[in-house]
């Protein structure tokens, strides 16, 4: 890695994913990572696929990703930038979400769409990390919204 983080990684297969991230299915919504530049952004994918078990609902005869799971997939995106800039990996550290400001929702995802989420850091601290996400389809802006999370243990069992 170079100094101040400007080489990248990626791409990051599922099973990375899985190290980073504490989810798993069916509310694991990153793939994948196709490049991470610690300490600054993340690009990942989400493959929606008409096996996704909230299409049953929403809607029946017009599946539409539900748009409250593209800011999840996008924070989860996020916990990947967060855990891999912080060296949070095997520390069993959490990545929490604290507050969603000024979402929006532009164009309807639905199955067969490869969900592209990119996520920066707006602001890293050690507790708390604040980041502006969007998500994209095609190159088409789907959503957007900033983020702010906290670092924490996980809640005693």
């Amino acid at each position: 890695m170079a100094d101040g983080g400007s080489a990248g990684l990626g791409p990051l297969d599922i099973r990375a994913v899985m190290a980073a991230l504490p989810h798993r299915y069916p509310m694991l919504l990153v793939d994948r990572v196709s490049r991470l530049d610690k300490d600054q952004s993340i690009t990942a994918i989400k493959a929606v696929t008409i096996n996704e078990p909230f299409f049953a609902g929403h809607f029946p005869g017009r599946p539409i990703m539900p748009g409250v799971l593209i800011v999840e997939a996008l924070a989860q995106a996020a916990g990947v930038l967060a855990v891999e800039s912080l060296g949070l990996a095997g520390s069993g550290k959490l990545v929490y979400f604290m507050a969603i400001d000024g979402a929006k929702f532009r164009t309807p995802v639905e199955p067969g769409c490869l969900l592209e989420l990119n996520v920066e850091f707006v602001q890293k601290r050690s507790s708390v990390c604040k980041f502006s996400g969007r998500a994209l389809v095609e190159g088409k802006l789907a959503a957007e919204a900033n983020f702010t999370a906290m670092i924490a243990d996980p809640p005693a069992a």
